[in-house]
């Protein structure tokens, strides 16, 4: 007897074991049929009709939806699926904002890609009224909404909701005239939105795109009274290199380099040295709280999409909150006050620029409580897309380009500043430094394996301190996270520690990164990248590193000094205050 069970596509026996839809069993398969609406992070909606297939005996049906059943005979391309498809490119089109050329997705578009395969040359439907187009909202800092580009797939309200559990975007109104927006059609910089991008990144079209800061930074560069110095973070370094067809979790930080200097930035840092400042401050603040048994459990504070939630969903919680900037937020500042002292330029004239897998911080940048006199201390942010976007500009075949280094001193980091960029990584690399600042004694094995995983969304990990018991937890997505919240309010909770990333997977996974929502793997291998850059690395924990040593020893004093908690640490506040309206 054997439990193998097998269908037929276009003729071809193929098995299946626990794949949940007719899709998942094509692809395997080596073959595909297109969507819009599903992912494969996502519950199956079959709104777009474009997966159809014709089973024998059932006649047509939406792949995405239904499930394998042993025997079912499939052809995925016969004169009506090909009909179904074209009628309904031919209808989304009709009622389409057309303006591909200027349009920020134009090229990376599948509606444009699918019109292309299907030979839509003449659309038999009238075009949209002109008085049927609705404003564009670029209210946010961080998200673009186009309104009249969105072809109702669904998967940004998905993502919303299940990612988040947040139900920021939704569908309003019937028939012709239905539409996704914020509740009662606000503005999307005026709801609760954590900017977290993930709308973004499972958007098929141009109707949800990443606002752009390219020409702002452009302008700067090309200013000559300007020095504009720029750092990177984790996750961007093995995800670039697919805008230019390398393998997901490829490390191309060498190259990102080379073509960061070919733009003409003057000098490059990388956020990894941030990182480790992180976590010497962070796991001080956190042994502080051990001894104390004051606000545990601690909650990380890297990512602003999680800040922000706790800001207007649950400011009674602000308190278990670290007060460490992000690593970005914290190097910013040690980059504006010492590089003009290092390399004799005109504080006045310097420009930050940041480089990060996260559409949030572009909202993280404009926060008040990261300025300094009134400034910010992270004048731009760019994610990897815009980033990928003016290599491209610039002419620069990037993968020709000889490997090349960061700038010194604020350019050498650990192997713990670089699996930050994956979920568990900020706990793991704090459980490696505090566990030397609690016992005295070295750690040996560093790989704390249990922690790591883009696929499991909530876990839980035992460490023991010397005799000292702790229970790390990490999550990923603000759905689990609102769990564990509930877990604390109603003392529930066996954990000292909560690692929140507002991204599935992790910063890997962010909203400004190019585009993985329809490979689930892509996740894991971009984690592997980080994990695999780690474990090459001389150093792999953050209180090793000679330039964060002699930061403390020069400037910094200790971690938690009065010195550093004015430059590294920060205080966030209630900000629903009877009006969703941002900061």
């Amino acid at each position: 007897m054997t439990d193998k069970k097998t269908l037929f596509i276009d003729g071809k026996e193929v098995e299946f074991s626990n794949e949940p839809n007719l899709l998942e069993v094509i692809r395997k398969a080596g073959m595909n049929v297109p969507t819009f609406c599903y992912r494969p992070d996502l519950t199956s909606f079959g709104a777009c009709r474009m997966c159809v297939v014709e089973i024998e005996g059932r006649g047509i049906q939406s792949s995405c939806t239904m499930p394998p059943e042993a025997g079912l005979k499939i052809h995925l391309n016969t004169e009506k699926t090909r009909r179904i498809r074209k009628t309904v490119l031919e209808l989304l089109l009709a009622n389409h904002d057309r303006n591909c050329l200027t349009c920020e997705k134009s090229g990376n578009c599948e509606l444009q890609q699918y019109a292309e395969e299907y030979g839509i040359r003449n659309i038999r439907y009238p075009d949209k009224e002109l008085e049927d187009y609705l404003p564009i909202d670029d209210s946010s800092p961080s998200i673009v909404r186009d309104p009249n580009k969105c072809i109702l797939c669904g998967a940004c309200v998905r993502a919303c909701n299940e990612f988040q559990g947040h139900a920021v975007l939704g569908f309003a109104n019937r028939g012709s005239k239905t539409v996704v927006q914020p509740m009662n059609g606000r503005p999307l910089g005026q709801v609760d939105c954590i900017n977290c991008g993930q709308c973004v990144a499972v958007c098929p079209t141009g109707a949800l795109t990443i606002k752009s800061d390219i020409e702002k930074v452009w302008s700067e560069i090309t200013n000559p009274e300007k020095k504009v110095i720029v750092q990177m973070a984790p996750a961007t370094r093995v995800a670039i290199g697919e805008m230019f067809g390398l393998e997901p979790g490829i490390n191309s930080i060498g190259k990102m380099n080379a073509a960061l200097r070919k733009i003409g930035f003057d000098l490059i840092f990388d956020t990894n040295f941030g990182a480790d400042l992180t976590i010497m401050e962070e796991a001080t603040e956190f042994i502080e709280r051990l001894k104390s048994g004051k606000n545990l459990p601690i909650f990380t504070s890297c990512c602003p999409a999680w800040i922000k939630y706790l800001e207007t969903e649950h400011p009674d919680m602000l308190h278990h909150l670290s007060s460490c900037k992000s690593p970005m937020s914290m190097l910013a500042p040690i980059l504006k006050n010492l590089v003009p002292k290092h390399f004799n330029i005109d504080k006045e004239n310097l420009i930050v620029v940041g480089i990060m897998p996260c559409t949030a911080k572009k909202y993280e940048c404009k926060r008040p409580e990261l300025t300094t006199e009134g400034k910010p201390d992270t004048d731009y942010v760019l994610t990897t897309q815009e980033l990928g976007r003016m290599i491209k500009e610039a002419g620069i075949n990037f993968n020709t380009l000889e490997p090349e280094g960061n700038d010194s001193p604020f350019g050498e980091y650990s192997g713990a500043g670089t699996i930050f960029g994956a979920s568990g990584g900020v706990a793991e690399a704090a459980a490696r430094t505090a566990y030397e600042f609690v016992t005295g004694e070295q750690l040996k094995d560093v790989d704390i394996k249990q922690m790591r995983g883009t696929s499991n969304r909530c876990r839980d990990i035992e460490l023991d301190l010397k005799g000292t018991k702790i229970v790390i937890r990490v999550v990923s997505t603000i759905r689990e996270a609102e769990k564990s919240l509930k877990e604390i309010k109603e003392g529930k909770a066996k954990f000292q520690m909560l690692e929140v990333m507002a991204c599935p997977g992790g910063c890997i996974n962010g909203g400004g990164q190019p585009r993985s929502c329809d490979d689930s793997k892509i996740k894991e291998e971009r984690a592997q990248g980080l994990y695999k850059e780690d474990q090459g690395l001389p150093l792999r924990k953050s209180h090793m590193n000679p330039s964060i040593q002699k930061l403390y020893q020069e400037y910094l004093e200790y971690p938690n000094s009065h010195k550093a908690h004015e430059i590294l640490h920060t205080i966030y506040s209630d900000k629903f205050k009877g009006s969703y309206k941002d900061v």
